[in-house]
C-alpha cells in the first residue's frame, strides 16, 4: 500500500470539512505547527506510533499539542476521533504534511528558503524576494531565510521542489567536475 496515499485521503476528507466550517487557514497554520513539534520532539511521533500508549492518552497528547491554535477545539477532537477509530492515529505526522501540500497547492503558495553564505543586507533581500516573485508568476510565497558559512559566498534559493544554486561552493563544485571531465 502506499503511504502517501493514505494521508492525502485523509489530509483532503479533513480540509474539505474544515473549508465547510471556515477553518482551513487556521487548521494549516496548525498544520505546520505540528510538523514543527514532530520534528522539534520525535519522542512526539514515538508516543503515537506506540501500541502500548492508550488511544486517550494520544488524543490528549495531540490536543495539547494543538492548544491555542484558533481551530475549534470540537473539529480538532472530531478528527482525531477519526484518526483514533480508523487505527490512523500514528499517521497524524504524515497526515499533516499531506494537509500542507494540499493547502499550499490550492490556494498557490510556494514555500520558498533562501539560504545566504551571511546575513543578507536589506536591499539585497527585497531585491531577490522581488526577482523569485517575478518568477513566481503572482503565486504567494511563504519565504524562511537561513545563513550558512559553508557556502563561502553567494546563496542558493529551493522554491518547492526547484533549486537554484548561485553559491561560490557550488561554482567550485562544478569548475571541479568540469576539470575531471577533460
Amino acid at each position: 500500500m502506499n503511504d502517501g496515499l493514505i494521508p492525502m485521503r485523509y489530509a483532503k476528507a479533513i480540509y474539505e470539512v474544515a473549508c465547510e466550517k471556515g477553518c482551513a487557514q487556521p487548521m494549516y497554520t496548525l498544520m505546520k505547527e505540528l510538523l514543527d513539534r514532530f520534528a522539534e520532539q520525535p519522542s512526539l511521533y514515538e508516543a503515537l506510533a506506540n501500541p502500548y500508549v492508550a488511544v486517550d492518552d494520544k488524543m490528549a497528547l495531540l490536543l495539547t499539542a494543538s492548544a491555542g491554535s484558533g481551530v475549534p477545539d470540537a473539529f480538532l477532537k472530531d478528527v482525531y476521533k477519526l484518526l483514533a477509530s480508523k487505527r490512523r492515529i500514528d499517521m497524524t505526522r504524515d497526515i499533516a504534511a499531506a494537509y500542507v501540500k494540499l493547502y499550499r497547492k490550492v490556494n498557490h503558495i510556494s514555500e520558498v528558503k533562501i539560504i545566504s553564505a551571511s546575513p543578507m543586507g536589506e536591499k539585497e533581500a527585497k531585491r531577490l524576494t522581488s526577482l523569485i516573485e517575478k518568477h513566481l508568476n503572482g503565486a504567494t510565497m511563504e519565504t524562511s531565510w537561513a545563513v550558512d558559512p559553508s557556502l563561502i559566498g553567494g546563496f542558493s534559493v529551493s522554491i518547492d521542489n526547484e533549486r537554484i544554486d548561485a553559491s561560490v561552493s557550488n561554482e567550485l563544485k562544478q569548475m571541479r567536475l568540469n576539470l575531471i571531465k577533460k
